[in-house]
């Protein structure tokens, strides 16, 4: 086999409509746009959202509060995690896959929910004040990943 034998599947490929071509071809006269309205003139074009002069979805729906386009999205772990996790030292990028988050989003926070018992070495873009102070209370540390957020690579 070679490129000349290819072809498309039977009926796969259809000729085009030639609009406009006379009472013979079917589609002659108002070239498949019916007789008036609208949708008949030259130079038509729907907006989109537009739904036939019924008040748009878009502006029916009630909406409230803010939103804000610049968030930041954090995976947070809570330092009670890291007594039930094998090992001393945790990064972002190993949580992720011993399955301990699910996605990094635009970093990892860690939190001071829970106790600690033993020293633990965590690698996180951003630590709250209880995590910090518990990490370093048990013996560990607690290291801030500065630089580009993992959504900042490109």
């Amino acid at each position: 086999m070679n490129l000349s034998e290819l072809h498309p599947a039977a009926g796969s490929r259809r000729p085009r409509k030639r609009v406009g071509r006379g009472p013979g071809s079917g589609t002659g006269k108002t070239a498949g746009r019916g007789e008036k309205g609208q949708k008949s003139r030259s130079g038509y074009r729907r907006k989109r959202g537009f739904e036939g002069g019924q008040m748009p979805l878009v502006r029916r729906v009630p909406k409230r509060g803010f939103h804000n386009p610049f968030r930041k999205e954090y995976a947070v772990v809570n330092v009670a995690r890291f007594e039930e996790l094998a090992g001393d030292a945790f990064t972002p990028q190993s949580l992720l896959e011993s399955g301990v988050i699910s996605k990094l989003a635009d970093g990892l926070k860690i939190l001071g929910n829970g106790e600690l018992t033993r020293a633990v070495t965590v690698a996180a873009h951003k630590f709250s004040a209880a995590a910090r102070e518990k990490i370093e209370k048990a013996g560990g540390k607690a290291e801030v990943i500065e630089g580009k957020k993992p959504s900042d690579a490109s």
